[in-house]
């Protein structure tokens, strides 16, 4: 592996590893959105904790890291399935940051903005899953997961071997950072989607 290779993977990782949720809170309201609703640095959370705008916002930033490496290796590196290990690299640094020891979020919002870019026809896909159980079932947490499942088979069905083995990672590493979400879906006590600010 070339240095310009190794430098792509580090620096993918390290942009994931920006807490734009937990930076965005701690800039308009001064405190650690870790201490507040479900404890994670995520859109989700910072919606249901500041409000729409702070929501949006972290949103926004955190699709714009994953789509950022994917356009950086899409013009240097020839094979697919490298540009999405450097995508890859950044989901690991959105869900094991350097910057907060190790805990971050969720990983859900730069995946968006890594297939955004790398292969929207897999986007639409996961949008599409997404929306439709969110809007029968109210949980981000299941709509992520059956959506981000969607994605993957559609990569496997239309990408070649590597890239599925890189996408089934990343969906092994969402269901991973979901297992708090899982069990509480399992024991029927899992928070509902609501656009109103808690407190």
């Amino acid at each position: 592996m070339s240095s310009h290779e190794i430098s792509f993977l580090v620096l993918s990782y390290l942009l994931g590893s920006i807490p734009f949720g937990y930076l965005v809170f701690y800039f308009t309201e001064g405190k650690d959105i870790r201490s507040l609703g479900s404890g994670n640095i995520g859109a989700t959370n910072v919606l249901r904790s500041k409000g729409k705008l702070a929501g949006s916002l972290t949103l926004a930033l955190d699709v714009l890291k994953g789509a950022l490496p994917v356009l950086y290796g899409r013009a240097h590196f020839d094979l697919p399935w490298f540009v999405l290990l450097g995508a890859l690299a950044v989901l690991l640094g959105h869900i094991f940051p350097v910057f907060l020891k190790f805990r971050g979020g969720k990983g859900v919002a730069s995946l968006v903005g890594i297939f955004l870019v790398f292969y929207f026809p897999a986007l639409l896909v996961f949008l599409a899953v997404f929306f439709i159980v969110l809007r029968l079932t109210r949980y981000v947490s299941l709509a992520s997961l059956l959506a981000t499942t969607a994605l993957f088979f559609c990569i496997l069905f239309t990408q070649v071997a590597e890239a599925s083995m890189v996408v089934f990672a990343m969906l092994l590493l969402i269901v991973f950072r979901h297992r708090a979400n899982i069990q509480r879906l399992l024991a029927g006590n899992e928070n509902k989607f609501s656009l109103k600010k808690n407190g």
